[in-house]
């Protein structure tokens, strides 16, 4: 990867870009394969790999000598993941709605241009969609991305916007201006549902988490299979969702969505 910016080390955006290629790998991963995927030479890539080993975010099996991520990663994001007084508060909530729905429920953050879960609380359904704690995607494919996309600053919708929207399935809306009106209907009705716009098996609904300043910072999704979720399923489920929404939104200093 080219870097164009004087402000900035090549040398450490390539250690990282090595260190996301080890961490999204299901395999432990040889110098090769890093090099490959990330566009390096494999001089290059072993000594990112030998110095992130020293620093210990990553280790090297004596056999196979090839290298997988450590858990001392977990130790830079405690203070994002940390079970604290709101994560217990919006768990809590959550475990309420799920005990009502028999569905799981997601919390996720937005991440520059990307949603990542940061809580599950599991249902009892048996045909479900398994997404995982840490799982990221888009902004603009996905119902809990859209419903915080359309909460930012404009300036950050336009941002987004202008890097592309990406066809991820049958529905996905890659047209500007379709987004937009998308965006401007997920404000007025306080919710977003994604219609086969992520993948074509499965449907989604999430509302947003209002805090101080306006700011929407998580919110709140249902995903599910299209053969359970059905428009009127997404109608049942809006319902809980919305007065979730509405509830931390107030304990959190937010104001929240009014119909």
């Amino acid at each position: 990867m080219a870097n164009n910016n004087a402000n900035t080390s090549s040398t450490a955006l390539k250690a990282l870009n090595v260190l996301e290629t080890v961490a999204y790998s299901s395999q432990p991963i040889s110098v090769t394969e890093a090099a490959e995927q990330v566009g390096i030479d494999k001089g290059t890539a072993y000594r990112m790999l030998k110095t992130l080993v020293d620093a210990r975010y990553v280790t090297q099996d004596e056999i196979s000598k090839r290298y997988r991520l450590s858990y001392k990663v977990i130790s830079l994001s405690r203070n994002l993941l940390a079970d604290n007084e709101v994560t217990e508060l919006i768990r809590q909530r959550l475990e309420r709605i799920t005990d009502e729905t028999r569905e799981t429920l997601h919390l996720s953050v937005i991440d520059g241009h990307w949603t990542v879960i940061v809580l599950k609380v599991k249902g009892t359904q048996l045909v479900t969609v398994d997404f995982q704690i840490g799982d990221r995607e888009s902004l603009h494919c996905t119902s809990i991305g859209k419903v915080l996309l359309a909460f930012q600053d404009m300036r950050y919708i336009e941002r987004f916007v202008a890097g592309g929207l990406q066809k991820m399935a049958s529905n996905t809306i890659t047209d500007p201006d379709e987004f937009r009106r998308e965006l401007q209907l997920i404000r007025s009705q306080g919710y977003a549902i994604d219609d086969h716009e992520f993948s074509d098996s499965m449907r989604c609904i999430a509302v947003p988490i209002f805090e101080s300043r306006g700011r929407v910072h998580r919110g709140i999704s249902i995903s599910g299979p299209d053969s359970r979720f059905s428009f009127e399923k997404l109608e049942e489920l809006k319902e809980p969702l919305l007065k979730a929404s509405q509830e931390l939104s107030e304990q959190l200093g937010g104001i929240p969505w009014t119909r």
